[in-house]
């Protein structure tokens, strides 16, 4: 028979070896995933005001699958949301690259403040979002209240 206090010290000691291994190579799974910022320009203007904005997707690999092939959605806070999609070669570990950088242009015509949302998403679910704001103001040839 098996002495019970050896069973639970060998048991103790592999989980002692064990937990920070797992431990570590979840933090590195989470650091591979990459971040995603969002700009506009200009931040401010006057109506009608076209605004670029640039989405980039930074540090993480190259081939992270949620991130490969993902569709695009601008939300613009106007009541109009843009969305595309690409279609791409199957997914491959190591080989798959994703696409870092995404713009896309927008013209306000109303004055207000406005968050842009940018969405990643693998068919329903999202996978990554970022958004910016941008205040656009009456331009001279609007109606001041009349």
């Amino acid at each position: 028979m098996t002495d019970p206090r050896r069973a639970c010290c060998t048991l103790a000691a592999a989980l002692a070896i064990l937990l920070p291994a797992l431990t570590v190579q979840g933090r590195q799974a989470e650091a591979k995933k990459p971040s995603l910022s969002l700009r506009a320009t200009p931040p401010v203007g006057f109506t009608p005001l076209r605004v670029r904005v640039v989405a980039d997707i930074r540090d993480g690999s190259d081939d992270h699958a949620e991130f490969y092939c993902a569709t695009v959605e601008w939300d613009w806070d106007d009541g109009t949301v843009s969305e595309n999609s690409s279609d791409c070669d199957p997914y491959e570990a190591g080989k798959s690259t994703i696409r870092r950088r995404f713009t896309a242009d927008h013209i306000y015509r109303q004055p207000g403040q406005y968050k842009i949302t940018f969405k990643l998403k693998q068919k329903t679910k999202q996978v990554a979002a970022s958004s910016t704001s941008v205040q656009v103001r009456a331009g001279v040839g609007d109606d001041f209240g009349r």
